[in-house]
């Protein structure tokens, strides 16, 4: 794993200074250099030659959206932004993930000490793994792309209920690969590790770009053919509980292998039920949902990994596959395809 050369970008001297020093109590983190606007910026990265870059939204002069635009368009490199969490900020941050983002991290602006001690540890974490992501081999309007390609040939749902979790990099690899769910789809539970705030911004976004229903997980939901269930909610566990139909639970209990919502907790119950399932690692930080994906891979169910060489950021489909916990481990472009092969009768 390569140590993580930051380049911290913010017009305020005040998160500047803040987010340097906290970065610089991480692990493996330096930082090399601030600047203050895109052009300050712009000279720092070719002195410097930082191996990710964070930064703020909202600059004077040229914007952060449109410094990032000009950092994937010339030599692309990571880049973290840094965001409110509005209805605005969450819609740049939707914008920051189709021009390249590896990841969007909310400024905690109006928090206590207690919560913004909380959050601001997470980004030392984030900035590693993004210095070690894959961004440079990202390709532009590759969800776009995707969606435009795609058509949807007769399906007959043959029972089988998808479980797919995924965090750093999971809203652009959700993006490409959910364009391939028809409007009569399988039943999907996603677990999405990412700011609640900015996962409803993008359940309305899909649910009105998908030709199916998407939904914030609730307690009690039916899952029933043409419904994907989104489940960010820091505070609950889902679950699957068998029936006619089978449904979700959302449960709270303390956090499994530090996550919560837990993948390997929702796997292990589809595994547990002897569910006819299919479950899916996809980009991401951590080891969540390894042990749960070999638990439905012994059981008899269909598992998938995403190949680590295209994921954003390779740590959980390198944990799911340590474990022995894939069928099947195929790029991001092949994966939706397949899942969907899995779940028609024919």
């Amino acid at each position: 794993m390569n140590d993580a050369r930051v380049l911290v970008v913010d017009d305020s001297a005040a998160m500047r200074a803040l987010f340097s020093d906290v970065l610089e109590q991480s692990r493996n983190v330096t930082v090399v250099g601030t600047a203050a606007n895109a052009d300050e910026a712009r000279d720092q990265i070719a002195q410097l030659k930082p191996n990710v870059v964070t930064l703020d939204v909202e600059m004077p002069g040229m914007s952060g959206i449109e410094f990032l635009a000009e950092i994937m368009g010339t030599k692309p490199l990571p880049v973290v932004m840094l965001s409110s969490l509005t209805q605005s900020g969450t819609e740049t941050s939707l914008k920051a993930y189709e021009l390249g983002a590896v990841e969007c991290f909310p400024k905690p602006l109006k928090a206590t000490p207690e919560q913004f001690a909380k959050t601001v540890s997470k980004l030392g974490k984030i900035v590693l793994a993004a210095a070690n992501s894959n961004v440079k081999d990202r390709r532009m309007g590759a969800a776009q792309a995707a969606r435009a390609a795609v058509s949807h040939p007769a399906f007959v749902w043959n029972g089988h209920v998808v479980a797919m979790a995924t965090s750093m990099g999971g809203i652009d690899a959700l993006t490409q690969l959910l364009a391939h769910v028809p409007q009569d789809g399988p039943p999907m539970v996603i677990i999405l590790q990412s700011e609640p705030a900015l996962v409803e911004t993008f359940i309305n976004r899909l649910a009105g770009e998908l030709p199916c229903k998407v939904l914030p997980a609730k307690d009690g939901a039916s899952l029933t053919a043409g419904t994907i269930h989104v489940a960010a909610d820091p505070e609950k566990h889902v679950v699957f509980e068998p029936g006619t139909p089978p449904r979700l639970r959302m449960v709270a209990r303390e956090p499994v292998d530090g996550a919560r919502p837990s993948a390997t907790l929702l796997f292990g119950t589809l595994a547990r039920a002897g569910a006819a399932s299919v479950g899916v690692v996809l980009t991401g930080m951590g080891v969540d949902g390894a042990k749960g994906l070999r638990m439905m891979k012994d059981a008899g169910c269909r598992t998938f990994v995403e190949d680590p060489a295209t994921a954003v950021v390779g740590e959980a489909p390198a944990a799911a596959i340590a474990a022995n916990a894939a069928e099947t481990v195929m790029p991001l472009d092949a994966l939706g395809e397949a899942i969907i092969a899995c779940c028609h009768q024919g």
